[in-house]
């Protein structure tokens, strides 16, 4: 029997082996790859009596995954089984599968928020859940399946569409943020009021703490609205100062990722209540252009009136934001200008653009995602 690495690319088309159940030495059952048949669409298609070796082998991964990965993470052990948060408590993000596989060391940041939050608070459903969205036919789930298992992925919920567009689900999710590499279902999604943002990932990665999430937003298009943006954009830097001040205490409006910094937000206010506000694993950046002293501070007066706190604020002035987020070493940052998510990409950041607001006119050509 030959051992193969599963790579995700591989399972997706097609490209993987037969699976198997062994019995270990120490008796459990283990999943193996055998160079044998390959799991393509038509062997899918087969007879029960043809692959019964497939069927089989599913309640020993699913069962293997409940009692070993989702108790005491996710999910929680209950009379009968295992529960799951109901999507309406939940902090829900939903990805493609694209992007899925490239992010393992993110996702792994989220269950490390949930085991603190689960010591913390053993019944509460408040907690991070990730649902897979993909445009693949159903026969395709038992590549899926094995490969989330194999990378150690924490992945119960599905929601594969058959090729057809997936925005309408993400509401029923009750989406918190939806990433993709598809620039064109993100735009769709904002459309429709859902927090979204097209993933670009560096061809070298930093490294990033491993026990605190980190997230960094830009402010104008993202946090905010483009309002500010759009006055710079028409009528220059002398001008935007001018509207700036003559407006300090005039509240921006709200902009497409302002409910997901209030779902982090939530959820810190969790551990706060707790005496662990300094040993918090979720921490907040604000990343913007704008200056502390001519423009900053109605972007402050407008998260305090929101309720809504910011670890750190760095206005930059103009400055370029790649050196700043290689200190930060966020997860993921969140621009709406492609020329700060490339130059986030280039010191090996997860950046995500959020295709929103004047500046998209401004860059009618948009560079397709290197997470594709």
């Amino acid at each position: 029997m030959v051992k193969m690495s599963l790579d995700p690319v591989q399972v997706m088309s097609g490209q993987v082996k037969e699976l198997k159940v062994a019995t270990s030495s120490n008796g459990d059952s283990r999943g193996s790859w055998e160079e044998k048949e390959e799991f393509d669409q038509d062997h899918l298609a087969s007879p029960p009596s043809q692959n019964q070796h497939i069927t089989t082998a599913l309640p020993s991964l699913v069962h293997m995954e409940y009692t070993s990965k989702v108790t005491g993470r996710r999910a929680r052990k209950v009379e009968g089984g295992v529960f799951f948060p109901k999507p309406e408590n939940a902090v829900t993000v939903a990805v493609s599968s694209r992007v899925l596989f490239r992010t393992e060391r993110e996702q792994k940041a989220l269950e490390t928020v949930n085991a603190r939050l689960r010591e913390l608070y053993p019944q509460s459903e408040e907690l991070f859940d990730i649902v897979l969205v993909t445009y693949n036919h159903a026969h395709v789930g038992i590549r899926l399946i094995n490969t989330i298992n194999h990378h150690n992925l924490f992945i119960e919920r599905f929601c594969m569409t058959g090729g057809s567009s997936p925005i309408g689900y993400l509401k029923a999710w009750h989406t918190n943020l939806y990433l993709s590499a598809d620039s064109e279902k993100v735009r769709e999604a904002l459309a429709e009021g859902i927090a979204a943002a097209t993933m670009f990932m560096p061809e070298k990665l930093t490294e990033v703490s491993e026990s605190q999430l980190r997230v960094a937003f830009d402010g104008d298009a993202v946090l905010f609205s483009d309002e500010s943006e759009r006055i710079f954009k028409a009528h220059g830097l002398d001008k935007f100062f001018e509207h700036e001040k003559d407006n300090e205490d005039t509240l921006l409006d709200h902009g497409p990722l302002k409910g997901f910094l209030e779902a982090l937000g939530k959820l810190q206010k969790k551990f706060y209540a707790k005496g662990q506000r300094l040993d918090c694993p979720i921490r907040t950046y604000l990343v913007t252009a704008r200056s502390a002293a001519s423009s900053g501070i109605r972007a402050l007066k407008t998260l305090r009136a929101w309720g809504l706190e910011i670890d750190e604020a760095l206005f930059l002035a103009g400055a370029p934001k790649g050196p700043m987020l290689e200190k930060i070493r966020p997860h993921i940052y969140f621009d709406d200008q492609m020329f700060h998510v490339e130059g986030a990409a280039e010191m090996g950041t997860i950046a995500a653009h959020v295709p929103y607001g004047i500046a998209q006119k401004h860059n009618p050509k948009q560079k397709t995602s290197v997470a594709k």
